[in-house]
């Protein structure tokens, strides 16, 4: 078994691919289109989904806005760098809402940054091999 996506529901679809492949650095992988059931898809990520989790964007038309819980966390991504990985999200027109540095009681480097709905996305940086 393995995981082969996770589901945002985001309240512009455009919006969310350009953070997403331009903020991100991710691939629009493929879309569906579902006018009848009034909702469309967008599927991100970094390589092709029979290799890699992909992040599947649902928008349910007419919906512009969600409360995003309490529950859930957040989509965690691994880097290189996470301070370079802030430095390119800012650049790219992208919020860090945690600049990075060690976790709390840890030595691993995370970051977080925000995406146009509200989710985070927490930048970890890859330990040396």
């Amino acid at each position: 078994m393995r995981i082969l996506h996770t589901m945002l529901r985001v309240g512009n679809l455009e919006r969310s691919i350009k953070f997403y492949s331009e903020v991100m650095g991710m691939h629009l992988l493929r879309t569906t289109e579902r006018p009848e059931q009034k909702y469309s898809l967008a599927f991100m990520g970094y390589g092709p989904e029979d290799k890699e989790v992909a992040l599947e964007l649902t928008y349910n038309h007419g919906v512009e806005k969600y409360d995003l819980g309490t529950a859930y966390g957040h989509i965690a991504i691994e880097v290189a760098d996470a301070q370079q990985a802030c430095e390119a999200v800012k650049a790219r027109g992208g919020v860090v809402t945690r600049e990075a540095g060690p976790v709390r009681g840890g030595t691993t480097v995370i970051a977080f940054v925000q995406d146009p709905d509200g989710y985070k996305i927490e930048l970890i940086q890859a330990r040396p091999s």
